[in-house]
């Protein structure tokens, strides 16, 4: 990732603290380490937890859950998905020595509460139940009363089991603040979600996301004595529509808002926004604005190897069969990919029939990022079956991928996409040997959103294929476009395609 002129100057952090989609973040600090938890609806493993020493520079740690449900809509299976869904925005917290990850699923109609003693190496305790509770923050009182406050507009406070595993019979529960978005006045797009709650200095605050109509994403913050109000709010941001999230003080007593921005294709970004307290409010950015230098944060590193990372599929004994930047899209069938089956590569084999790639287990993804990125990988074809197509994919709804396709004894390498929903073959080449080399290079700069794929035969000379993918960040999927590794079957399954390597730059 290039480095910047703030980093190269040494003057400290720069926004956006990680140019990748890392949306819906949760934050907490314990001792002189940050944890932060963030979305990624469909993918398996769910719930990434994020480690930082200086709040500016993350690495994955951790999955609250290896799998959210068994279902055939988590397994893509009988036509079915959860594309947009699984699990949304989560809380984390650190109460008494245990750690807490809750997230809920809409269509699961269920909350989920997670919790371990040790959030980076686990083992994870499940707790579910209905119903689902809407964007909620999970709160520990100082009373040892457990909360959580939900909804959208009309936000709700319920108590919870002393363990956060279900609703307290006969417990608290009732509005507490019946119409959040006043503060940003009637004429509402998106009613006021989000919520974070934290106490400070004996007073709560809770920080909601609203959106004006024809206005930017918004900060609220409501602040009350007692969890049962009356609350009483304001609008404490409202820039470049950098919003969702709280803020968090470091061990020295400087205090950030960490947030995100809608960014386009790549998805939904960090920020980090300097916080002031002025009678009794907490007070974000400089003079109303988010800044786009932090000189009081070290400087950022690459995102590589925390939050993406090159992989050679090569372990050593004892190591995890995939390293934690890699998730799949939906479960996968475990019993269809390995890197065991043929030392240093990634086997996949197709032990069904799909009519597309969308539909097909067993997709291996990673995150793009900004403001370039690309991602190249070596693909062995000798193992595929008439009617197989496999290759490197950009996913999203409207995605596009540079891949091989068997058709009887032939392969031809070809170039597919989307446009709003149109699949289209743009290109395809003959290919006479076993295996070619497969690129794919993004840009973002300046909600560019474009891309492009290539192949090479020798790995030294890449030659463009097919046409520019013109990317689109659609809710359909409600992420960031994602590097992916695939191969799924047309005709007849049993085939397994090989890929050598998959490296980012």
């Amino acid at each position: 990732m290039p480095t910047s002129k703030v980093d190269c100057l040494g003057l400290g952090a720069h926004n956006p603290i990680i140019y990748a989609d890392v949306p819906d973040m949760a934050m907490i600090r314990v001792g002189d380490t940050y944890y932060m938890s963030s979305t990624t609806m469909h993918m398996s493993p769910g719930v990434p937890i994020m480690k930082s020493k200086d709040l500016v520079n993350w690495e994955i740690v951790s999955y609250a859950y290896d799998r959210l449900e068994e279902s055939d809509a988590m397994n893509l299976s009988n036509g079915k998905s959860r594309y947009g869904k699984g699990s949304w925005a989560s809380s984390i917290r650190y109460n008494k020595g245990t750690f807490y990850v809750s997230t809920f699923c809409g269509p699961c109609d269920k909350t989920y509460v997670y919790s371990t003693q040790d959030i980076e190496r686990g083992p994870w305790k499940e707790a579910s139940f209905s119903p689902s509770f809407h964007d909620h923050s999970l709160f520990f009182d100082d009373d040892g009363r457990v909360y959580m406050i939900l909804g959208g507009g009309s936000l709700r406070l319920v108590e919870l089991l002393p363990d956060a595993s279900g609703e307290m019979p006969g417990g608290f529960n009732q509005v507490v603040i019946p119409n959040a978005n006043a503060p940003a006045g009637d004429n509402i797009a998106l009613n006021a979600e989000g919520s974070q709650l934290i106490k400070v200095d004996g007073k709560y605050y809770l920080f909601n996301i609203v959106w004006p109509r024809g206005g930017m994403r918004t900060v609220l913050v409501h602040r009350a004595d007692k969890l049962s109000g009356p609350w009483e709010g304001r609008i404490v941001l409202q820039d470049k529509g950098v919003a969702q999230g709280s803020i968090i003080d470091t061990p020295e007593g400087k205090w950030y808002a960490y947030l995100f921005r809608d960014n386009g294709a790549v998805g939904r970004i960090p920020y980090l926004v300097p916080v002031e307290w002025r009678d009794g409010w907490p007070v974000l950015g400089v003079k109303g604005e988010v800044p786009m230098n932090l000189p009081d944060l070290p400087g950022n590193k690459s995102l590589i190897p925390g939050i993406v990372n090159s992989d050679e599929f090569s372990r050593l004994s004892g190591e995890a069969a995939l390293p934690l930047v890699w998730q799949w899209n939906h479960n996968p069938d475990n019993s269809l990919w390995s890197i065991s089956a043929r030392s240093g590569w990634l086997r996949l084999t197709t032990g069904r029939i799909d009519a597309d790639v969308l539909t097909a287990r067993n997709t291996l993804t990673q995150r793009t990022f900004g403001p370039q990125c690309s991602g190249y990988t070596y693909l062995d074809v000798s193992g595929m079956k008439d009617g197989d197509c496999a290759g490197l994919i950009l996913l999203q709804s409207d995605y596009g991928y540079v891949g091989v396709k068997k058709e009887g004894a032939r392969s031809y390498i070809v170039m597919q996409s989307v446009d709003d929903g149109h699949i289209a073959e743009r290109a395809r080449v003959p290919l006479r040997q076993s295996g070619v080399y497969l690129k794919a290079e993004c840009d973002f700069r300046q909600l560019a959103d474009r891309a492009r794929f290539y192949y090479s035969l020798d790995g030294d000379s890449w030659t463009a294929i097919g046409e520019t993918l013109h990317m689109k960040y659609k809710l359909t999927h409600f992420m960031g476009y994602r590097f992916g590794l695939f191969n799924h079957a047309t005709r007849s399954f049993g085939g397994h395609a090989d890929f050598d390597f998959f490296r980012i730059e």
